[in-house]
């Protein structure tokens, strides 16, 4: 157990290494600085300034902080101090603390804003070097450039390292990425997006190259012609025909000098875990890990759940069509008559829509997840319609678990839209997927004493790693996307 600041010796005696280090630290500003640790929109404080006795009130140590913690927040503020002309991520929390749109939130937030600042900071002396800036070249060097490449390929690793930002659901690793991502100049090559939306690229653009020697090269350089700066969100691995190209394709990405910030809810060590010919996919995380720094935010904490819950429309029970339809009608208006209407999705693929009006889509559950549909069919949908209303989502387990894994991807992709979900469903969110767990929670499970009732645990148990590692974060989602606060910032994102 980490030891907890609470005596005042304790606090005494860090006052005193503090008032030492001050005398013998030149760079040591006297200007007040504030550094922000958060996520989502519940966000975690730390006001320091010269005066030792307010740094450490602001700490909050009847929270429990620990003296590592401690430490680490007071060793950053030194070097921050330093250079008041910095900009970057620490730049905007202040700004964001400063006009009161904070919060107090987690701690441990704290290393993972410090290696996007050391990221953030690389890449602006590096700027040339990695070709970041789309207009630092005429566009006739450029396209002249890109079409040699494709004929005689040339590596160009880049000197800058990326972030691999991984931890539990909740903690805010997309909050952060998206602030660090927008304090980078617009005119920068660089893009931000979700790694279902992301995958689904590749595999149209490797369509539309088919019959090349190498096509995944050619998508590569087509990638970094676009963007050097590649920010992926929510990376994983699911399905064996991503498995099989990531090493190859980012093998050819970071050859043309893409630079990758990624987060995820799983260890590198853990991608595609359990996952059919995992051997071919090791490479790919030996190449992560050699490109990356890899950085876990150790928060046990998921913000989203702090919302204000039961203010959407999740309504639990059975024979509940009825008042869907009527929430559905209220939404689209009283007099608007929705019909069924056909949704086009990648590579020239339709989606039938049972109801759809004024940007709102009806469907049973049944036509969503248990039809042989996936991520670009739903991007496909979330693309013209910003509300769902779903019928029946059924409790999961062994028997529909080809659904399950369905219904997480679909709150995945509203959640990435920001959509908002009206849904009937047997259970609460929690109790939804509570039958789906990973191998270790199975092994660690005590089985019932009767052998009759042992059976009946095993037969109700549905032990699939993936699954049962991305319920959390498809509980989580659903918990926010129910909340008031999600609710109203749909409202004002699509101007309802």
């Amino acid at each position: 157990m980490r030891p907890v600041l609470r005596s005042s010796s304790s606090l005494s005696r860090i006052r005193w290494a503090l008032r030492n280090q001050e005398r013998h630290s030149s760079t040591f500003s006297s200007r007040s600085r504030k550094l922000l640790i958060g996520a989502n929109q519940n966000e975690a404080l730390v006001n320091t300034n010269t005066c030792n006795s307010t740094l450490f009130s602001r700490l909050s140590f009847s929270r429990g902080l620990s003296a590592e913690a401690v430490e680490a927040a007071v060793r950053l503020t030194v070097s921050s101090s330093a250079d008041v002309n910095r900009t970057g991520p620490l730049v905007e929390y202040e700004r964001r603390i400063s006009d009161g749109e904070l919060m107090t939130g987690d701690i441990c937030q704290l290393g993972a804003l410090k290696e996007l600042q050391r990221l953030h900071d690389q890449l602006v002396e590096s700027v040339d070097t990695c070709r970041l800036d789309r207009y630092n070249t005429s566009d006739k060097s450029s396209r002249s450039r890109w079409f040699w490449s494709r004929i005689m390929p040339q590596s160009t690793v880049s000197p800058v390292k990326g972030l691999y930002l991984y931890g539990g659901v909740g903690t805010g690793k997309t909050m952060l990425m998206d602030l660090f991502f927008d304090q980078l100049p617009c005119t920068w090559k660089k893009q931000r997006i979700h790694f279902h939306d992301f995958m689904l690229t590749v595999h149209s653009r490797l369509q539309k190259h088919k019959g090349l020697s190498d096509p995944l090269e050619v998508v590569a350089q087509e990638i970094a012609h676009d963007a050097i700066l590649l920010c992926l969100d929510e990376f994983m691995v699911t399905d064996v025909a991503d498995a099989l190209i990531l090493n190859r394709l980012f093998g050819h990405l970071f050859s043309n000098g893409i630079i990758l910030v990624a987060t995820s809810n799983r260890n590198p060590d853990k991608l595609y875990e359990g996952g059919l010919q995992r051997d071919l996919f090791l490479p790919f995380i030996a190449s992560l890990k050699e490109r990356n720094v890899v950085h876990e935010i150790g928060s046990a904490v998921d913000y989203r759940k702090l919302t204000s819950a039961e203010q959407g429309f999740y309504f639990i029970g059975t024979d509940l069509s009825t008042l869907l339809k009527q929430k559905f009608q209220e939404l689209i208006g009283g007099n608007v008559v929705a019909r069924p209407q056909v949704v086009e999705v990648v590579m020239g693929r339709k989606l039938q829509v049972s109801l759809g009006a004024n940007g709102c889509a009806y469907f049973p559950f049944e036509e969503l997840c248990d039809r042989p549909l996936g991520a670009a069919d739903y991007f496909g949908l979330f693309k013209k319609f910003h509300t769902l209303a779903l019928e029946g989502v059924p409790v999961f387990g062994l028997h529909n678990r080809t659904a399950a894994y369905r219904f997480v991807t679909l709150v995945d992709v509203m959640y990435e839209n920001r959509a908002r979900l009206l849904c009937t469903a047997e259970a609460t969110p929690q109790e939804l997927l509570e039958k789906i767990v990973t191998i270790s929670d199975a092994k660690s499970m005590s089985p019932r004493t009767s052998s009759r009732s042992r059976k009946n645990d095993v037969s109700e148990l549905c032990v699939d790693n993936e699954l049962g590692f991305a319920k959390d974060r498809t509980i989580s989602r659903l918990t926010e996307m129910n909340s008031k606060e999600y609710l109203e910032q749909h409202a004002i994102t699509h101007n309802l």
